[in-house]
């Protein structure tokens, strides 16, 4: 089978720090090249990958300010639907933009909704000849048909089990209303415990008002956004990973890389966290701030041991990997 990934081109892939759409189809490229699958991904020059590499823009627009991205992504997608004959099917990772020349495509196009961030991109979705994968039942549009739901799955070997971890807590994800950065904030003040907040500024304002205040890198310590090894030590060093969300997540990255560590996760109940998070096994779901607080003790009880073991087998890349192969050997046959 000869396969193209169409990945995003926000960031290299895999992403030095940053990049989880990028993160999931390096990933998912690695597993399928092991296996024999004949891949080319569609990225960043720049990009590292076992697979062949193809492409037109020469590093992440997000990284360079001389990059219009609109314009880069729209040459990146018409030069991977121009080489759409030479493959058996085109594995789109790179939201709604490659639907829109979806009729231009000359193999069977399968996307993989990595998240949607508005109704108004629905239609292209709706009139695209595409089949659909979603990442948790939670976050599935009730217009659309899918084929399956695959979860994420990480690189286990990157992310190392620290079964002895310190008081502190951890917040990790764009720093954004959506994750709720200042509600970890609160929720670690009114623990007594320490917060190593991580991850990009993606709403200034809101980081300048909500944030920024409270850092003063003894109670509250900003790390920015930091690389696999850095966030694997962050991680298994911690209580508790707090993800206390303000919309419905679609997936929750960070979450499973936590579980991964050994560290359990204090969650709103919101999104895909009711199917990510076993609840007193990989940490536990809450709906307050005065939950939240409590429940951080509670965590801290949970077994280390058994938190990795699950997360290893729900979530790791290579379950990813079978998942999407089974996909792909329906589609075939359809």
């Amino acid at each position: 089978m000869r396969v193209a990934l169409l990945g995003p081109v926000a960031w290299r892939t895999p992403p030095h720090h940053y990049g989880p759409w990028e993160q999931v189809t390096g990933l998912l490229a690695e597993g399928l090249v092991s296996r024999g699958i004949d891949v080319t991904l569609f990225a960043t020059l720049d990009s590292v990958t076992s697979a062949q590499l193809d492409g037109v823009c020469p590093r992440g627009y997000a990284d360079d300010p001389d990059l219009d991205g609109r314009v880069w992504e729209a040459m990146h997608v018409s030069h991977a639907m121009a080489r759409s004959a030479e493959f058996d099917l085109v594995h789109s990772h790179l939201d709604w933009l490659p639907l829109a020349f979806a009729e231009h495509c000359r193999a069977p196009l399968l996307t993989t909704v990595h998240g949607f961030s508005g109704a108004g991109i629905l239609p292209a979705y709706g009139r695209a000849r595409s089949s659909y994968v979603s990442i948790s039942d939670a976050d599935r549009a009730p217009e659309l048909d899918y084929v399956a739901t695959v979860y994420h799955g990480v690189d286990v070997t990157s992310l190392p089990f620290t079964n002895e971890a310190g008081p502190g807590l951890a917040a990790f994800g764009r720093i954004h209303p959506d994750k709720g950065t200042h509600t970890a904030i609160e929720i670690a003040r009114r623990a007594g415990r320490r917060l190593t907040i991580c991850g990009i500024v993606q709403d200034e304002r809101y980081f300048a008002e909500k944030v920024a205040p409270h850092i003063d890198g003894d109670q509250v310590v900003f790390l920015g956004s930091v690389g696999p090894r850095r966030r694997a030590e962050v991680l298994g060093d911690s209580t508790a990973l707090l993800h206390p969300i303000a919309f419905d997540e679609p997936f929750g990255l960070s979450v499973v890389e936590s579980m991964v560590c050994g560290t359990p996760v204090v969650a709103y109940k919101r999104g895909s966290m009711a199917e990510v998070v076993d609840e007193g096994v990989t940490g536990l779901l809450v709906s307050t701030v005065d939950q939240a607080v409590e429940a951080i003790t509670r965590a801290a009880g949970l077994d280390r041991v058994e938190c990795r073991a699950r997360a290893v087998k729900r979530f790791s890349a290579d379950r990813m990997v079978a998942d999407y192969l089974a996909v792909y050997d329906k589609l075939a046959r359809n």
